[in-house]
């Protein structure tokens, strides 16, 4: 259907959540290439499904030219909403085991196994689910696959930074991955896609040095500017204003080394940012 006639049907039929949906829109903010909508006013809209909001009610539309069908279709469906649903769908092998990435099974069946990272070997396990990645590694009987939300609510109250994030975060300039972490230093792997910027900025508890990997960035250090290229390197001080900047045409990586009484992301004072984020 044409989008006109979607919220023709949404203005007669729902114009409370027509309304919520557009505030959130108009009240969003552009980030590079995409829109994100306003958290707090989209958070107000009613919870219903299409189906019984909208498709439900056509016949209550006073517009006669908006009619709706349903087409019978026999196709198979699965949700792959969890783990086991991936098992029943995954490609088996002989020992009925659905496995992908860097894996070694040895008198294993009935089994999931999924690795993204590393090696994952499996020695005399039936009916597991085995989920390998950077961020952690899940272990589950297939029939207690769904009670992993409850390690989700654990990890949160616990104040687990699992729990609410992923190692590898991305931004409207790129992405970062946190190598390792200790007590009071921390290595991150960045990119920085061309022609993008990070916001000048600079930290409290800690110091950083930036090395240079791939591609050419230009970096603001206090008052000076900075070309750097592949396996060079700066430092910036506790307190420093500082940002990077890719002006070449291939990604920028960079190794970062922080250093500090506290190395957390909210350590960040903002001073300008070309993507609209919060200036502190």
């Amino acid at each position: 259907m044409r989008a006109e006639t979607w919220l023709t049907a949404m203005e007669q039929l729902q114009p409370t959540m027509l309304a919520v949906c557009t505030a959130a829109f108009e009240r969003g903010n552009q980030d590079v290439d995409f829109l994100r909508l306003d958290r707090e006013t989209f958070s107000t809209c009613p919870a219903d499904s299409i189906d019984y909001a909208v498709m439900e009610k056509l016949d209550a539309l006073s517009d006669p030219s908006i009619h709706g069908a349903v087409v019978p279709l026999n196709v198979g469906w699965s949700d792959v909403g969890a783990w086991d649903a991936v098992w029943k769908i995954g490609k088996k092998d002989e020992q009925d085991n659905s496995a992908s990435g860097d894996v070694v099974l040895e008198d294993t069946r009935h089994s999931l196994v999924l690795s993204t990272s590393r090696l994952v070997s499996c020695v005399g396990i039936d009916g597991l689910v085995v989920v390998e990645t950077p961020d952690a590694v899940l272990v589950a009987q297939m029939d207690k696959v769904q009670d992993v939300k409850q390690i989700v609510t654990a990890l949160k109250a616990k104040g687990r930074r699992e729990g609410s994030a992923h190692r590898k975060v991305y931004r409207p300039w790129g992405w970062y991955d946190s190598l390792e972490q200790g007590e009071c230093f921390q290595v991150k792997r960045i990119l920085v896609k061309p022609g993008a910027i990070l916001s000048l900025q600079l930290h409290r508890h800690r110091s950083e040095h930036w090395i240079i990997v791939q591609g050419t960035a230009r970096v603001t250090r206090g008052d000076e500017t900075i070309i750097l290229n592949e396996n060079q390197s700066v430092f910036i001080p506790v307190g420093e204003k500082h940002r990077v900047e890719n002006p070449g045409q291939v990604s920028l990586e960079i190794i970062e080394v922080q250093s500090g009484s506290y190395l957390g992301e909210d350590d960040i004072v903002r001073l300008e940012d070309r993507y609209g984020r919060a200036i502190k």
